[in-house]
């Protein structure tokens, strides 16, 4: 089991549990994590699942696919040209647990427990 994290706005935090292959915004959704909806069920068709990632760990995630990036040009908080990423194409991957990478979101930040390559796009995006 992989573990994320989500540290809202006014300090209270959610850790959730989670198996390798969930999305970030399925493992929110599943554990009822406010701030993340997902109102197309992960289709990349509402950004109602809008993150934006920790700097620290930007650079390790996989890029924005086509249908991604026209998303996030909808998010209804503001977009971090850096940072904004659909939590519906963040994929935990299967690498054991080793260190921490951060997610915030919508007034959340979420860290997510395993290595850079553990967290990869989903196949719903395109390439």
């Amino acid at each position: 089991m992989h573990k994320i994290i989500f540290h809202h706005v006014g300090g209270d935090t959610d850790i959730v549990e989670t198996q390798a292959g969930v999305s970030v915004m399925h493992a929110a959704v599943h554990n009822g994590v406010t701030g993340i909806v997902g109102e197309c069920g992960g289709q990349a068709m509402c950004a109602t699942c809008h993150v934006l990632v920790r700097e620290p760990y930007v650079d390790r995630l996989p890029p924005i696919g086509e249908d991604e990036e026209e998303m996030l040009q909808c998010t209804a908080s503001p977009r971090d040209g850096q940072r904004s990423r659909l939590g519906c194409q963040l994929l935990i991957g299967t690498d054991p647990p080793t260190e921490r990478s951060g997610v915030q979101s919508r007034g959340l930040r979420a860290g997510l427990r395993g290595t850079p390559s553990r967290i990869r796009p989903s196949s719903r995006s395109s390439s």
